[in-house]
């Protein structure tokens, strides 16, 4: 079953364990080539992706739009719309932390990224431990017009993606 590489990987980004021993995220192994422990260069994906985890529910801010592209900027859209028509919300508050409960100092201890790109495609998978559960999400980049966008967001560990919300 492909859950399982998928929690090794999980356990050991979280445990701190080198990259290199885990699967790569485009399928091949990881190398020092094609695998970064996500160092934080200014509008680098893993730099994107940082305040996500800084400042809980970031990824439903209006504001934030301008680093989505579809689909996962039409799903935010859609959204927006439905919480404006005051018909309710459609997407968790907590996604980037695959809608688990939020205890900032567990999130600090142990979150991990690995960021890999391939020409203007990229990923950064997040892994952290959350009440002793690990977590991963993986998010997705394109390049548009020379800069990083988020394509879209997925939990490996709780099974969707936020391109597959239908909000309507």
């Amino acid at each position: 079953m492909a859950r399982a590489p998928s929690l090794a990987t999980v356990c050991l980004l979280a445990a701190g364990l080198s990259s290199t021993a885990g699967q790569g995220v485009f399928g091949a192994p990881l190398s020092a080539e094609n695998a970064r422990a996500a160092p934080l260069r200014p509008g680098s994906p893993t730099a994107l992706v940082k305040p996500f985890y800084e400042h809980v529910g970031l990824e439903l801010d209006p504001a934030q739009r301008s680093h989505f592209v579809d689909p996962a900027k039409s799903v935010l859209d859609k959204s927006d719309a439905l919480r404006k028509s005051g018909q309710g919300e459609c997407l968790d508050p907590n996604m980037a932390l695959d809608n688990a409960a939020y205890d900032r100092a567990e999130i600090d201890n142990s979150l991990k990224t690995v960021e890999a790109v391939k020409g203007d495609e990229a990923k950064v998978i997040v892994a952290f431990i959350i009440a002793g559960n690990p977590h991963r999400l993986e998010w997705k980049f394109k390049k548009v017009d020379g800069d990083w966008k988020i394509a879209d967001l997925l939990s490996v560990t709780g099974e969707w993606a936020l391109s597959q919300y239908q909000c309507e």
